[in-house]
C-alpha cells in the first residue's frame, strides 16, 4: 500500500479507513496544531531535500488528488454550479477545514474568486510575507476538476501568512 514505487497516484478514499471503528475514544478529529505539525515539517523537509519548486509541485499534486476524492467522496449535492459549491461550503465547515465562499464569479469565462476564512493551513500563523496554501491550491482545483472535468489554475493572491484575514484564490480555466 505504501512500500512499492510507483508512477500514478494509487490513493483511493478507502485507504482512510474505518476512523470511527478505528478511534471509538478519540473520534474523528484533531488538534489544528497537530495538523500542521505533521503538513509543516513534511513540508520543511520536502524543501530541504528537494527545493522549493518540487515540494510545491508536490503539495499542489497532492492537494488536487484530495480535492478530486473529496469531490467524489464527501460533496454530495452536484446537481448544478451553485449547489456545489453550497455544499463545499457547508462541509469544509462541518469538518473544520475552513470557511469557503465563492466571492466572485464570471460564468462567460468560467473563473471565479474563492475565499477561505479561518483555513485550517494558516489562519493564526505569523506573518512571513508570503502565501503559503500551495495544497490548498491544490485542493480547490481537483475539486473543480471532479465535478466539471476540466483543468483549473488556482492561485493564492490573499493569505494570513501575507498578512491577509482570509485567504483567497483566483481560479481560472486552464
Amino acid at each position: 500500500m505504501f512500500r512499492e514505487e510507483r508512477d500514478e497516484s494509487q490513493f483511493t478514499w478507502s485507504m482512510l479507513g474505518d476512523i470511527e471503528a478505528g478511534r471509538p475514544n478519540l473520534g474523528p478529529m484533531v488538534h489544528v496544531a497537530v495538523y500542521r505539525l505533521m503538513q509543516y515539517t513534511l513540508r520543511d523537509i520536502l524543501i530541504r531535500d528537494f527545493g522549493v519548486e518540487k515540494a510545491d509541485r508536490i503539495f499542489s499534486e497532492a492537494g488536487k488528488k484530495a480535492g478530486a476524492e473529496y469531490c467524489d467522496n464527501v460533496v454530495t449535492d452536484k446537481s448544478d454550479l451553485s449547489s456545489f459549491f453550497a455544499d463545499i461550503q457547508r462541509t469544509m465547515k462541518e469538518l473544520g477545514i475552513g470557511i469557503f465562499r465563492v466571492e466572485s464569479a464570471d460564468s462567460e469565462k468560467g473563473s471565479f474568486v474563492v475565499t477561505v476564512a479561518e483555513d485550517l493551513d494558516c489562519s493564526g500563523i505569523p506573518a512571513c510575507s508570503e502565501e503559503v496554501c500551495i495544497y490548498d491550491e491544490g485542493f480547490i482545483a481537483g475539486l473543480l476538476l471532479a465535478y466539471t472535468g476540466k483543468d483549473f489554475h488556482v492561485k493564492e493572491v490573499d493569505c494570513w501568512g501575507s498578512g491577509g484575514r482570509v485567504c483567497r484564490f483566483t481560479v481560472i480555466p486552464k
